[in-house]
C-alpha cells in the first residue's frame, strides 16, 4: 500500500528566540513528526540561529535555510516571500502534503496526524487547521475566533494536490483567505477544526505587528479590501471583532484600514472572476449564515473538483 502521509513543515521566521523553543519541541513530541522541516531564517539578529543550530544538529529532518538580514520583520508578502525561498528547496513532488508553520505556536501532540487522518477521510479536504488560542496574563484560554470556513495562516495545512492546482500563495496581504477561496472556487474544501486535539495556543496575538497591534487590524482592513471583500460583508466581521482584543478599537482599526484603501484608491487582487466569487459567497452568508452558504458552495462547485 502506497504511503500518503508524508508531509515537509515550512517555517519562514525571524528573531523568533522568545518562542521558537516551544514549537521546535512542541514538533518534535508529535505522534507522527514531519519527514522534512525547512527553516527559513530571514535574517535573524538575536540568538534564532544558534538555537536552530542546536534542534538541527539533533534531528536530522530538520534543515535551515539562512537569508540575508532584510532589517525589519516581514508580514504579509515579506512572508510569503520567505515561505517560497523554503519550498524552492523542496522536492515538493516527494510528499502527500505541506504546511506554512509560524515559529509562535505551540502545538498539541497529535496535531499533523490529526489532520492528516481528518484529511485522508474526505479527498476533498485541500487544506485545513486546528483553531488558535491565546492565553491571558490568568491563564485562561481565549479563542481567536477564526471562522470554520478557513485554514489558519499561522498553521496553513495543504494536501500539495491543493496547493499546485491554486497556484500556490498570493504574495500580499490577505495570502492565506484569498487561498482558500481559490481551493473552494476549484471545488476543494477549506475549514478548520475546533476539536480538543486540535486546538493550539499562539503565543503572538494575531493580528500583531512588529509596530504594535494596531498597525496589524489596520493592516488586515486593507487586505480585506485588496482581495475584493463586500463593503457590508467587512463592516459586519469588523463589529463582531469588535467583542475581541483590543476590545472596539481592534475593529475600528480594521475598518480604517478598509476605508483608507478604498479612498486611495488601492489596487485590488487582479482575479476579478475570483473577486466577484468572494463576494457572491460573502452576500449569501450575510443572508444565511456563513455555515449554510459554504455547503451550499460546496455542493455547487463539486462537479469542478479534479483531486
Amino acid at each position: 500500500m502506497t504511503d500518503t502521509s508524508r508531509y515537509v513543515l515550512i517555517s519562514p521566521c525571524r528573531n523568533e528566540a522568545d518562542f521558537m523553543r516551544r514549537t521546535l519541541d512542541s514538533v518534535v513530541a508529535q505522534s507522527q513528526t514531519p519527514d522534512l522541516w525547512v527553516i527559513v531564517d530571514d535574517g535573524s539578529t538575536d540568538a534564532t540561529p544558534q538555537i536552530l543550530a542546536e534542534y538541527a544538529a539533533r534531528h536530522d529532518w530538520i534543515k535551515v535555510v539562512p537569508k540575508p538580514d532584510r532589517g525589519h520583520r516581514a508580514v504579509g508578502p515579506g512572508v510569503v516571500e520567505a515561505f517560497y525561498a523554503g519550498l524552492e528547496t523542496v522536492p515538493l513532488a516527494d510528499f502527500d502534503f505541506l504546511c506554512k508553520l509560524d515559529l509562535d505556536l505551540d502545538l498539541p501532540p497529535g496535531y499533523f496526524q490529526g489532520l492528516i487522518t481528518r484529511m485522508q477521510a474526505d479527498p476533498r479536504i485541500g487544506t485545513a487547521s486546528g483553531k488558535p488560542y491565546f492565553k491571558t496574563k490568568g491563564g485562561a484560554w481565549v479563542s481567536e475566533k477564526c471562522g470554520d470556513e478557513m485554514s489558519v495562516g499561522m498553521t496553513k495545512f495543504y494536501r500539495r494536490r491543493c496547493f499546485e492546482q491554486i497556484g500556490g500563495f498570493v504574495r500580499e496581504v490577505m495570502w492565506d483567505a484569498i487561498d482558500c477561496h481559490k481551493a473552494r472556487f476549484l471545488g476543494w474544501r477549506a475549514l478548520s477544526w475546533d476539536d480538543p486535539d486540535l486546538r493550539f495556543e499562539h503565543l503572538r496575538p494575531m493580528g500583531a505587528s512588529q509596530k504594535g497591534i494596531f498597525t496589524g487590524r489596520r493592516r488586515h482592513g486593507f487586505g480585506q479590501y485588496f482581495m475584493g471583500s463586500d463593503p457590508v460583508y467587512f463592516a459586519a466581521t469588523a463589529i463582531f471583532r469588535m467583542a475581541h482584543p483590543p476590545f472596539v478599537l481592534g475593529g475600528l482599526a480594521t475598518l480604517q484600514g478598509y476605508a483608507g484603501a478604498w479612498l486611495r484608491g488601492a489596487p485590488q487582487f487582479s482575479d476579478s472572476e475570483l473577486r466577484a466569487f468572494i463576494r457572491a459567497y460573502q452576500r449569501r452568508a450575510l443572508r444565511v449564515g456563513k455555515a449554510r452558504a459554504i455547503r451550499e458552495i460546496d455542493a455547487a462547485r463539486a462537479h469542478r473538483f479534479a483531486g
